[in-house]
């Protein structure tokens, strides 16, 4: 009897330590989402800047690989055997190639708001789509309520920019926001499926992305980088080359690992919102009623679905 109170309290510890490892796991890869949505946030601006200033998308993308692939090659060849390498590649083409060439090129077409609506907002739609699809697990009430919730309030943050007279092309920036959003959900999932080290597969995307676009690229793709002013080349290439590609990337396939595919997508939808308050805060940037309201509900839908212990489980299944 003595022995089995003993076995008794044995497993209830290992229980308990257990339970503890699990939800320091889950409070790091939120720590981790948070830091990627404050990246985020910035990215938007800093590209659609680039994007209507001194650069073609084919220059930015050139500085987010070259930059963030001269880094990460040497680790990469020492941390992994060329037998590992196909499932690099294949992330580099839809989390680096794809999404980096699609959104850069949306941003010539449309403003930064459309991003923040489109893409932050479509990573977790198409998340929930690809999920469904490919598991055939049916998502539970507070996942999709979540995720009704942050769609409701990224259309009432993009209102005023969706709803105006819209110019002639900028539907096409719309749709290429949508398809980059796509390639990322499929990266996530793909991290998620393949269990990778997130700091090996960033290294990896970036090193693939590298070796297969720069040599085109210096082929003869579009090209403005010679009239650019060092300062624009500083900040883009410091942002896109090691904020953009390295550390948000890095950190979003931690948070996959530590939260799952669902929630660390849903933890997105907040770069709107954020980004609307960084630009009261620091440009004195006016927040209407609507937008307000939709920071609110964003918010709301993001937290739910990023804390849903249901979303959890279905993100581990």
């Amino acid at each position: 009897m003595g022995e089995g109170i003993q076995g008794k309290g044995m497993s209830g510890g290992k229980e308990e330590a257990r339970t503890g490892a699990q939800l320091s796991d889950t409070w790091k890869g939120v720590l981790a989402a948070a830091v990627v949505v404050c990246c985020w946030s910035g990215f938007n601006i800093v590209s659609r800047f680039g994007s209507t200033g001194a650069f073609t998308p084919f220059d930015l993308a050139a500085l987010r690989f070259g930059i963030s692939g001269a880094i990460a090659l040497p680790f990469f060849l020492r941390r992994t055997k060329p037998g590992e390498w196909p499932r690099y590649a294949i992330l580099a083409a839809v989390g680096g190639l794809a999404y980096a060439l699609l959104v850069y090129s949306g941003f010539v077409y449309a403003p930064s708001a459309h991003a923040g609506v489109f893409v932050n907002g479509g990573i977790p739609f198409w998340t929930a789509i690809l999920l469904a699809l490919t598991t055939g697990i049916r998502l539970g009430g507070r996942p999709v309520g979540a995720l009704l919730l942050t769609t409701c309030g990224l259309v009432l943050i993009g209102s005023e920019s969706l709803f105006a007279t819209r110019k002639g092309d900028e539907w096409l920036g719309d749709l290429l926001f949508l398809a980059a959003a796509l390639s990322w959900a499929v990266f996530g999932l793909l991290m998620r499926r393949w269990r990778l080290q997130p700091q090996t597969a960033i290294f990896g995307i970036a090193s693939f992305s590298f070796v297969a676009y720069l040599p085109i690229y210096l082929m003869g793709l579009p090209s403005t980088l010679q009239h650019a002013p060092w300062s624009a080349l500083l900040l883009q290439g410091v942002y896109q080359g090691i904020i953009a590609a390295l550390v948000a990337g890095g950190l979003y396939s931690y948070a996959n690992q530590k939260i799952g595919a669902s929630r660390a997508s849903m933890a997105l939808a907040l770069v709107p919102a954020v980004s609307a308050v960084a630009g009261y805060l620091l440009l004195d940037e006016a927040i209407s009623l609507a937008v307000g309201a939709g920071i609110v509900i964003v918010t709301a839908g993001a937290v739910i679905g990023t804390l849903s212990p249901a979303t959890a489980g279905h993100a581990r299944s």
